[in-house]
């Protein structure tokens, strides 16, 4: 069994080596493996309070999440880029790193709602964490998503 290290990143911690390995992932499966051609580095991975959950084995990102800080009061922080390697696929490295994603949410922000855009073959499994969708299923780059949320409401 794999021995996994969880780090949970401000984006102004992340060092050179770690953030090449977490974009090479992102790039391996969004990109190449579910053969999307889009641009994965849109200006969000090194801004304001942005963070990054990742499952580290010797030093390699097997998954990561990338959370972007709530824009306001009433804004919802957003988790996304959620992968996991295709050689640690089966370890349930997905429910953990979600766990950690939302532990970082509620540690953070802990009054604001956690939002995501799913993958709308990955519904239900977002909603074993507790998320709920919402509106209709869209698509994003040439894939079927659906808006997601879960947690407090400040409505």
């Amino acid at each position: 069994m794999m021995e996994i290290e969880w780090r949970d990143y401000a984006h102004h911690e992340l060092d050179t080596t770690t953030l090449y390995s977490m974009l090479a992932l992102r790039s391996q499966v969004f990109v190449v493996e579910q053969q999307c051609p889009y641009l994965d580095l849109d200006g969000l991975d090194l801004v304001g309070d942005n963070r990054h959950v990742l499952a580290l084995h010797q030093q390699r990102v097997l998954a990561c999440a990338r959370i972007l800080a709530p824009a306001d009061a009433q804004s919802p922080v957003a988790i996304g880029r959620v992968v996991v390697s295709d050689e640690a696929r089966g370890l349930r490295l997905g429910v953990a790193l979600m766990q950690q994603a939302l532990s970082s949410c509620e540690h953070h922000w802990p009054e604001h709602q956690q939002y995501l855009s799913a993958q709308a073959h990955l519904q239900g499994f977002y909603q074993q964490l507790g998320f709920t969708p919402y509106g209709d299923v869209y698509s994003e780059d040439g894939i079927p998503h659906i808006s997601m949320q879960r947690g407090p409401s400040h409505a």
